[in-house]
């Protein structure tokens, strides 16, 4: 019996082991995108093995994405080759439009990766079951320049309610939203209209207590391509905001940018410097606490922000700083850095988080605020600083092979 049991399981191992050998044979590609469906990927994109790391691959998919002016996405995928494909390397670049469904949109995806793995399908020998159409000739209809009737214009229109509650409280969210978008190598445009409102009811000792806040507003931005690294800009917004003591406010603020790379290669790596100057207007709905009921007020902010995307990972940070000019002890101060760095095979680790310092908090309503108003979170609180943090890292190790789907009790 124990005989019959060993030669059991023997055979078994020898199957397991033929099956991962006979895998193995198949191309190993590294998928590294961030806005993919790869569960779609893996079961629908045959002749290949998905691997869980860039350094057990013979094609590392690199993607960058960036939104375009349709409101879908821009995507550049490099098609880096390992080991015996070093010598293969290159980009696929297409699109997808704001009319595309996410189904639509993993389909473009699939087609292009198709597409562009068969030179590696090739170059492996693996071309059995791999087939290529294109249009015959005859079939070819020419190629006529299509004119948009929008002439690049996107018009969005949004609304959405949340509602939940229990026996002694209740609350509701809504949000109505409109923008206009306009967007051309040379000029960005865009319109945003928002209006928004946060109701909470609590029931105490047969009492309800009722906070409401609710905000206005209405943005403008037009920016403008001056060359490969300098971009000119005015921003504009109006609005109300009872939760920022705002009965009505304004800002117009012209600015300057300057990018140390090239504006086309803002998908991998953008390093910016900027600039605005400008006038801010503040009508409150209670006297402030510098004893205003209303002013009008000079501002100016730098920012230096970068972000770079590589094979090892992604590091993008800023730092900001924002001040009045009538008093220049007003002001503040804003750092933010988020990063995921692949430091070794199955090794990443991960940071991010802002701390600002704020001395500028102008709108602020005089007189004490009330338990009821801290609890509900009525009104802004003043605060010297703000903070988040998170760190962490993950080491994932074992079978390299990763592409089985089980989809059971995903839900």
């Amino acid at each position: 019996m124990l005989k019959y049991i060993a030669f059991v399981f023997t055979f078994l191992f020898f199957v397991n082991v033929s099956s991962q050998e006979d895998t193995s044979e198949q191309l190993k590609i590294f998928l590294d995108c961030n806005v993919c469906d790869n569960t779609y990927l893996r079961q629908n994109l045959g002749n290949v093995q998905f691997v869980r790391d860039q350094d057990l691959s013979d094609v590392h998919l690199f993607f960058v994405t960036q939104r375009n002016g349709s409101g879908g996405r821009s995507y550049d995928v490099d098609f880096i080759g390992k080991r015996d494909f070093e010598m293969i390397n290159y980009k696929l670049s297409f699109s997808t439009d704001s009319n595309m469904t996410r189904d639509d949109t993993r389909r473009r995806i699939l087609e292009n990766l198709k597409l562009g793995l068969v030179r590696f399908w090739i170059a492996k020998g693996t071309v059995t079951e791999v087939s290529v159409n294109v249009p015959t000739p005859e079939n070819e209809e020419e190629k006529v320049e299509e004119k948009d009737p929008w002439n690049y214009w996107v018009f969005r229109i949004g609304a959405n309610g949340f509602f939940n509650g229990q026996e002694t409280n209740n609350s509701s969210n809504l949000n109505v939203n409109f923008s206009a978008r306009r967007v051309t190598d040379k000029n960005k445009f865009s319109f945003r209209v928002n209006f928004n409102e946060n109701k909470s009811t609590f029931t105490f000792d047969g009492d309800d207590i009722v906070a409401i806040n609710n905000g206005k507003s209405l943005n403008i931005s037009d920016v403008i391509s001056i060359n490969d690294h300098w971009s000119f800009g005015a921003f504009g917004n109006i609005g109300t905001s009872t939760f920022s003591n705002f009965d009505l406010f304004w800002r117009f603020r012209p600015a300057i940018e300057y990018n140390f790379f090239k504006y086309t290669e803002s998908a991998k790596k953008q390093l910016i410097l900027s600039y605005r100057n400008g006038l801010v207007f503040n009508d409150y709905i209670e006297r402030s606490v510098f004893g205003e009921d209303d002013e009008l007020l000079f501002q100016h902010s730098f920012l230096l922000g970068g972000s770079f995307r590589q094979e090892w990972g992604n590091i993008n940070g800023e730092a900001s700083f924002n001040q009045f000019l009538h008093d220049t002890a007003l002001k503040s101060f804003g750092f933010f850095l988020g990063a995921s760095i692949r430091v070794f095979k199955g090794f990443n680790f991960n940071i991010s988080g802002n701390y600002r310092i704020t001395r500028d908090q102008i709108n602020l309503p005089a007189g004490d605020i009330s338990l009821e108003e801290l609890l509900l979170q009525q009104q802004q609180l003043q605060s010297g600083y703000n903070y988040f943090v998170s760190v962490g890292f993950s080491y994932q190790f074992g079978s390299i092979y990763n592409s089985i789907v089980n989809p059971r009790f995903n839900f």
